[in-house]
C-alpha cells in the first residue's frame, strides 16, 4: 500500500496542491505579478472546466439527449459568470503597478489561449486565422476543430430532426455560419409556440444565457484592459483595447437575438 491509497489520500495529494501552487514563477521583481499571473492561471482552471462541460453537452445533443446537455449549458454559464467576477481583482492593479511587471511579459499574451481559442471554435465563432498563432500539437488541434459541430450547430442538427426546414450543415468550408432566414424562421415558430416545441424553446433560452454571459465576460475585459493600459498595443502584437472592442460586436447566435425584433 503506497501514500496515495484511499485510506492515506489527503487534501494535498487529492488536489495535486504541492504541483498547483508552486506553478507560479514570477519573472519580474514586482510585488504585483503573482496577482497578474494567478488571475490568468485560475482562468484557464475554469476554461478547461468551460470546456469540459462544452464538449460533453455537443455530445448529447448530437444524439438528443437534452436534460444533462440543458444542465452542462447552465453550468457553463454559471463559470462565465465567475470569471466575470474574476476581472474585479485584477482591476486592482494600476497601470504604475502593471508598467512594472509588463516588460517581462515578453510577446506572451491572452491572445495565444488555446482553450479560449477553443472555447471561441465551440461557440461557432470560428475564425480560421486564428489557428496561426498557434503551433505543433494544438495548431493541429484547433485546426481540426474547425470542421467539428459548434454547439450552434448541434442545436441547428437538433431543429432539422424536429422537422424544420433548415440545414445542419454549415455552408462554408472553414465551419462559420452567416446569418440563415430559415434558421430564424424556425427559432421565430418556437418562440410562437413554446408549448409545442418546448425542449427546443429551453434549448434557444440556454444558449441565450450563454451568450449574454459571455458577452459580459468581453466587457469586463475590456474593461478592466483600457483601466490597466488605456489604448496601447497588447503584448502579443493585437491592437489591445481596439481589438476586444470589435470582438464585442461579435454575435454568436444571431438568428436567436432576431427573434426578440421579430416577436
Amino acid at each position: 500500500m503506497n501514500d496515495t491509497t484511499p485510506t492515506s489520500l489527503t487534501y494535498s495529494d487529492y488536489l495535486g496542491l504541492d504541483t498547483l501552487l508552486n506553478a507560479q514563477h514570477p519573472r519580474s521583481p514586482d510585488h504585483n505579478e503573482m496577482l497578474f499571473i494567478i488571475q490568468h492561471q485560475t482562468s484557464e482552471l475554469w476554461m478547461k472546466l468551460m470546456l469540459h462541460e462544452l464538449r460533453a453537452a455537443i455530445a448529447n445533443l448530437l444524439v438528443d439527449d437534452l436534460p444533462p446537455a440543458f444542465k452542462m449549458l447552465a453550468r457553463v454559464t454559471r463559470i462565465m459568470e465567475q470569471l466575470v467576477s474574476a476581472w474585479t481583482v485584477l482591476s486592482t492593479m494600476t497601470p504604475t503597478e502593471y508598467s512594472g511587471v509588463r516588460p517581462y511579459l515578453g510577446t506572451s499574451s491572452g491572445f495565444q489561449s488555446p482553450q479560449y481559442r477553443e472555447i471561441e471554435f465551440l461557440l461557432g465563432n470560428k475564425v480560421a486565422r486564428h489557428v496561426e498563432s498557434h503551433h505543433g500539437e494544438r495548431r493541429a488541434y484547433l485546426q481540426a476543430l474547425l470542421a467539428k459541430p459548434s454547439i450552434y450547430d448541434a442545436a441547428i442538427g437538433l431543429l432539422a430532426r424536429s422537422g424544420f426546414d433548415v440545414d445542419p450543415t454549415p455552408p462554408t468550408v472553414d465551419g462559420t455560419r452567416p446569418f440563415d432566414e430559415r434558421i430564424a424562421d424556425a427559432w421565430l415558430a418556437v418562440y410562437r409556440e413554446p408549448e409545442k416545441h418546448w425542449r427546443l424553446y429551453e434549448l434557444a433560452e440556454e444558449l441565450i444565457d450563454l451568450e449574454d454571459a459571455f458577452r459580459q465576460w468581453r466587457f469586463r475585459h475590456v474593461t478592466t484592459v483600457e483601466r490597466i493600459i488605456g489604448f496601447k498595443p497588447g503584448t502579443g502584437g493585437t491592437g489591445g483595447v481596439s481589438y476586444l472592442r470589435k470582438m464585442l460586436d461579435v454575435v454568436l447566435f444571431p438568428e436567436l437575438w432576431k427573434v426578440r425584433t421579430d416577436l
